[in-house]
């Protein structure tokens, strides 16, 4: 009975034991799972933070919206990030990028608010995102390039870009038929009106606000300017000196963004846009208000400024590649590639001229043309130069901007004195105007969109040959 008894005990001790180490087991390994999932979780974290910056360095250096997610969906190949269950969604102030799998779920938020244009910036993101994949970037890698990129210092010091844009509203001037010493006027007023607006954006000062305050003080300079006596042309830099402001960039991305279905984006552009040009339009009407308030005939002397060319074809290349190269400083592109715009530029503008006084087509299809043949030729050239499209092709066609037609618009609603007729020239002003301004956006968009649509199935052929050889070198992001 008693050995019964000492049997049983130890039997019971030992499946206690048994039990209780099971239990240990069953603990240890809950622990280790956990510890696992936290750390995939902090993985996908920070590949979605990765995948975000990029995001916002685009869209703070205005790309159209097709490109911030063709870029970011090929960023997020390479993160490992499968494409069936990543969402993106692009505003002008905020990304959202959501993975979901079915069962598990995780967002992440990044506001943007520094807008810019930084051409550079879209072209070494662009190769980023190709260089990562071919040469097997760790994640610290691509992080440390991703910040070279987001700190690396512009091409061209503030004061040389002011430069620049001053030559590029001086280009203007001359592409509008002023003789060189005021091409010389519109250039400084434009140097110090460009200058005053970096000012008031460091001292904090609003941007529109700044952009009128810019416009205001170039506007008086060059008003000034025509009491001097040196030219005589003295009221065309009146015309170009604000012109560094009109917003080239965000008016063909949103057509862009309009026609690719990305309507809210493309909305708040031309939102924008309107914003900046009404910014622009008040400091011109403050400062004509305020010192021209007795020259009652200005806006006749404006009406009287021929818009058909009297000079030969090269002045006004001249004229074309001098405003693109300015244009192209202000949105900080490549020095290697001044040259390649500058030609741009006379192409786009001879275009405009030829369709539209030698073939006598008009304004609105000749500044189409101009935009259309800089496009078709830009496709290619993305391929010599190794850049975007949008890198050679805005800077090339923002020098047949219709400032003419803009400024007889604005002077003749500003000096409206009753007379029959004076709505109906305003409004024939700023519509073909806008319609200019249409052309040239759509001249550059359209080969640009069907070229992109012609070559998206090669380009995502090599994408993926490409990460199949990353993951044959068991290189692949898990």
């Amino acid at each position: 009975m008693v050995v019964a008894c000492r049997l049983f005990l130890y039997f019971c001790t030992f499946f206690q034991g048994n039990i209780m180490l099971t239990n240990m087991t069953m603990k240890d390994n809950r622990k280790i799972n956990e510890q696992l999932s936290e750390q995939e979780v902090l993985l996908l974290r920070r590949k979605l933070d990765l995948l975000l910056r990029t995001g916002k360095l685009l869209v703070e250096s205005a790309a159209d919206t097709n490109r911030i997610v063709r870029n970011m969906y090929r960023v997020a190949a390479y993160l490992g990030l499968p494409e069936d269950k990543l969402h993106i969604d692009v505003s002008y102030t905020m990304l959202v990028v959501n993975v979901s799998d079915g069962a598990h779920s995780y967002s992440k938020f990044q506001k943007c608010e520094k807008h810019g244009i930084n051409m550079t910036a879209l072209s070494e993101i662009s190769k980023l995102s190709w260089r990562a994949i071919e040469r097997d970037y760790s994640l610290d890698q691509y992080e440390e390039e991703l910040n070279k990129i987001s700190t690396k210092k512009r091409n061209y010091t503030p004061y040389l870009v002011a430069v620049g844009a001053g030559f590029a509203c001086g280009g203007f001037c001359k592409l509008f038929g002023c003789d060189w010493i005021a091409f010389l006027f519109a250039s400084i007023s434009a140097f110090c009106g460009f200058r005053v607006r970096a000012r008031c954006i460091e001292f904090g000062i609003n941007v529109y606000m700044s952009i009128a305050i810019a416009a205001f003080v170039s506007t008086c300079l060059a008003y000034l300017s025509s009491f001097t006596g040196l030219s005589s042309t003295p009221y065309h830099p009146l015309l170009a000196c604000a012109l560094f402001i009109v917003p080239g960039v965000p008016l063909i991305n949103f057509v862009d963004d309009m026609i690719d279905n990305y309507l809210l984006v493309g909305i708040t552009r031309a939102a924008n846009t309107v914003m900046m040009v009404g910014a622009m339009a008040f400091g011109i009407v403050l400062a004509m208000r305020l010192l021209v308030m007795e020259d009652f005939n200005i806006d006749k002397k404006f009406s009287e400024l021929s818009m058909v060319p009297h000079d030969s074809y090269l002045i006004y290349a001249i004229a074309a590649a001098i405003s693109a190269v300015g244009f192209s400083m202000i949105f900080n592109i490549q020095r290697r590639l001044l040259w390649v715009v500058a030609l741009g530029g006379v192409i786009a503008v001879c275009t405009r001229n030829f369709v539209n006084f030698e073939l006598g087509f008009g304004p609105v299809i000749g500044s189409f043309m101009g935009g259309f043949i800089v496009s078709l030729i830009a496709i290619k050239a993305v391929h010599w130069f190794h850049v975007p499209n949008h890198v050679l092709t805005i800077p090339s066609v923002i020098p047949m901007i219709p400032g003419v037609l803009m400024y007889r618009s604005l002077f003749t609603f500003i000096n409206m004195t009753g007379v029959i007729g004076e709505v109906t020239l305003a409004m024939s002003n700023g519509i073909n105007a806008s319609l200019i301004i249409l052309c040239i956006s759509l001249g550059v968009a359209v080969p640009n969109i069907f070229a992109r649509r012609y070559i998206a199935n090669d380009r995502q052929r090599f994408l993926k040959e490409e990460l199949e050889k990353r993951k044959a070198r068991g290189k692949s992001i898990q």
